[in-house]
Parts: structure tokens; C-alpha cells; sequence
């Protein structure tokens, strides 16, 4: 049993890392909405082709997260990351330590 709860000790890590790493993307795009970068720029293309997905997504669903011309959809994705973050990964450490318990 000791594997099965290593392995989902293992994804839980890994979801948390995936989650964090994203948040932290999230955040540099909207901080570089703010500065007005160059579009031709790699990074900026690659970060707005990670994140534009999902603020596309989040603004069809919720159609009131443009406020007076400002974009809260940054705001609900981290919102919904640090959900995922709280009750997805520790349901799964949790659930992993009980079966390393067993």
C-alpha cells in the first residue's frame, strides 16, 4: 500500500508545483499589462499565449469581471488556483498519508 500512497503524495506535489508555477506566470502577465510591453517580444508572446487561454475563458463564464475598464480575470483564475491549491492537493496528502498510516 506504502506505493499507491507514495504516488499520490507524488501527484499531489506535483499538482502544488504545477499550480504555483502558473500563479506566478499569471501574475507577471498582469503586471506586464500594466507596462504596456512589446508584442513581438517571446516572452510576452509566450506568456500571453499561456494565460490568455484561460482569461478568455473566465471572461465568456463570468461577463462581469470587466470593471470600469479594468481585467479581474487575472483576479478569479488565482482565485480559483489557490481553491484548487487548498481542497485538490490536500484531499490528496491527506488521503496519501492516511494510506501510508494503513
Amino acid at each position: 500500500m506504502f506505493v499507491v500512497a507514495n504516488l499520490v503524495t507524488t501527484i499531489a506535489g506535483l499538482l502544488s508545483l504545477v499550480i504555483n508555477l502558473y500563479t506566478f506566470v499569471i501574475i507577471v502577465a498582469a503586471f506586464l499589462s500594466w507596462v504596456n510591453p512589446d508584442p513581438y517580444n517571446a516572452i510576452v508572446r509566450t506568456l500571453r499565449a499561456m494565460t490568455e487561454p484561460v482569461f478568455y475563458r473566465i471572461r465568456k463564464m463570468i461577463p462581469f469581471v470587466m470593471f470600469n475598464g479594468i481585467d479581474l480575470s487575472p483576479v478569479v483564475a488565482l482565485v480559483v488556483l489557490q481553491l484548487l491549491n487548498g481542497v485538490v492537493v490536500q484531499s490528496l496528502l491527506q488521503l496519501g498519508l492516511r494510506l501510508t498510516s494503513e
